[in-house]
């Protein structure tokens, strides 16, 4: 049974390979074999697997609790350094999921569950729930301990562009999206990061990484932390489901009146410079429809 669960399967693996290099397949082959010794150190019993574009995760039962977790590694170990930071500094926080233990130099974090957990892009959500979210994550002080790792938001920006042209290339359907197109967009995109407020940011702030918590509020998973405006987080939320110029600044108008320190010029800056990012996964995957279009025509200005 451990074995199944452990064993990457090849889908998995080119996936990984597009993220991390050819590298990752040996990680990929010696998983097994770290999952079942981190299972016994805490103590736990594997009952499903899963996981996504940087990660491998594995819903386990506390053996003396009975309790439900979350065990997830990832092959570079830097990402669940970032990642711990962030929890750690948002550990009072009602709206992000609590971590219970690392192993740093073996890229692996122990999450507690989340209850009901359904993930938001499941459910029927308004933007005062975002924006209860978004003012939680705020609430945390920007400024990173003398060991922090998290790195500046400008480095996620130029990662997710570089990582934007490699689906592309992998998919086959890079004359879609131009390099010209992207690299302006990069360049205004890291034109906004080097100006402005300074804070804590998520860094990969959808619904498909937030769940439903207790009492119906939205809690963050899986952040991809940097140091920079926290208006970067708001992005998937407005854009969500939007085809309309007009109604994007609606929605953008409405979420500032709810978020104390919001911008609405910023927010709609960073739309205009992201909304190719956000076209690229629905491109790959052929969707032709009225918001990929208009994210196409966004990005244009």
């Amino acid at each position: 049974m451990l074995r199944e669960l452990t064993c990457v399967a090849p889908l998995v693996r080119d996936r990984l390979v597009v993220r991390f290099g050819s590298d990752v397949l040996g990680w990929c082959d010696e998983l097994p074999t770290l999952v079942r010794e981190l299972a016994a150190r805490w103590d736990l019993d594997l009952v499903a697997a899963g996981g996504g574009g940087t990660s491998r995760v594995f819903r386990c039962v506390q053996r003396d609790t009975g309790a439900s977790v979350w065990l997830k590694l990832t092959p570079e170990p830097l990402i669940a350094r970032e990642e711990a930071e962030a929890l750690r500094a948002w550990a009072d926080s009602p709206s992000v999921v609590t971590l219970l233990a690392v192993d740093l130099a073996a890229g692996a974090l122990l999450l507690e569950n989340v209850e009901p957990g359904v993930p938001v892009r499941q459910l029927v959500w308004d933007l005062s729930e975002v924006a209860a979210l978004l003012r939680d994550l705020r609430a945390s002080p920007p400024v990173p301990g003398e060991h922090s790792v998290l790195r500046p938001l400008s480095h996620r920006i130029d990662f997710l562009f570089d990582l934007a042209e490699r689906r592309l290339a992998a998919a086959g359907v890079k004359g879609l999206v131009s390099p010209t197109a992207l690299g302006q967009a990069r360049a205004t995109a890291l034109e906004l990061a080097s100006r402005g407020p300074v804070g804590l940011v998520h860094g990969d702030l959808h619904p498909a990484n937030v769940l439903s918590g207790p009492g119906g509020r939205m809690m963050a998973i899986d952040p991809r932390p940097a140091l920079g405006d926290p208006d970067f987080d708001a992005v998937d939320w407005v854009l969500e489901g939007v085809a309309d110029r007009a109604v994007l600044e609606e929605r953008i108008e409405e979420l500032a009146a709810l978020v104390p320190g919001v911008s609405p010029r910023r927010v709609l800056d960073w739309c205009r410079a992201l909304a190719s990012l956000n076209a690229v996964p629905r491109l790959c995957a052929g969707r032709d429809d009225a918001e990929t279009e208009f994210l196409m025509v966004l990005a244009d200005g």
